[in-house]
């Protein structure tokens, strides 16, 4: 295991140390997003917070879950996955939010990522770009899973998604000096079947797969630009709670086989 940087007594960002969390981590972006995760979670208890960062534990079938905000973008976003796996954590979903891209992603659907476009420049530190950004299967098939047995029948869909910095990069393509880069690239990464653009999936795939943790990502779409540029009806959801319902029952179906298997 990796020393803590710079502080030997905690992690220097998130101010925990081992034994404060558990091996299984839900993270989101905003920190006010964590509670309301905790919340599905049992017993739930608030644990530390620190710049963007805020942590919380609970209990899953009696397994300690730890429920972590990242922040905005790849940076902040390695760092928690980095000094959570320094503490012990071993298997990471992010329930995030994101905007849809290609045409059948509508307001309210759910995004199962199966791995992400490296539009982006934190992993480019952690592996050539060559090397793809995926999602652990075992948790592709766990949010597959929760998301079908769900008594709501949420839509979701499951694929690729767009990982970028730039978030008005995104929204305003046309008042950035490369804004007909930016476009020419959003257009092919449409007709390659990308289903759902945001920040943070393929950061946390590319630590997942140098550091060995397992890790995954769901998303509720917000809305659906494509769509809206076509004339085409779409609509707003800004509830991330489908999401973090199907995150929650998976990290459930991992805790039990992981336990079938003697894994702890």
């Amino acid at each position: 295991m990796m020393r803590t940087v710079y502080s030997e007594e905690e992690e220097f960002h998130l101010k925990i140390k081992s034994g404060e969390i558990g091996g299984y981590v839900l993270m989101c972006g905003d920190p006010g997003r964590v509670e309301m995760i905790a919340s599905c979670l049992d017993e739930p208890v608030f644990v530390r917070s620190n710049r963007e960062y805020t942590i919380y534990n609970g209990k899953i079938d009696g397994e300690t879950v730890t429920v972590c905000s990242h922040g905005i973008g790849g940076p902040s976003t390695a760092i928690a996955a980095e000094e959570l796996w320094h503490c012990g954590a071993h298997t990471m979903i992010r329930t995030g939010t994101s905007g849809g891209m290609a045409v059948e992603v509508k307001g309210g659907d759910v995004v199962i990522s199966t791995g992400a476009i490296r539009m982006e420049g934190t992993t480019r530190e952690y592996a050539p770009i060559e090397f793809p950004a995926v999602a652990d299967h075992e948790v592709v098939q766990a949010l597959v899973e929760a998301a079908e047995n769900s008594d709501r029948k949420d839509r979701y869909h499951v694929g690729v998604v767009q990982c970028k910095d730039s978030f008005y990069g995104q929204h305003n393509p046309e008042s950035m000096p490369v804004g007909s880069e930016l476009n020419s690239k959003w257009e092919a990464w449409i007709e390659c079947g990308a289903l759902a653009s945001e920040m943070e999936s393929a950061c946390l795939f590319i630590v997942g797969s140098v550091r060995k943790i397992r890790t995954g990502s769901i998303m509720t779409v917000f809305a659906n630009q494509t769509r809206r540029s076509l004339g085409m009806d779409d609509p707003k959801d800004y509830d991330p709670m489908p999401a973090i319902r199907i995150a929650v029952e998976a990290l459930r179906i991992l805790i039990q086989k992981d336990r079938k298997k003697g894994i702890q």
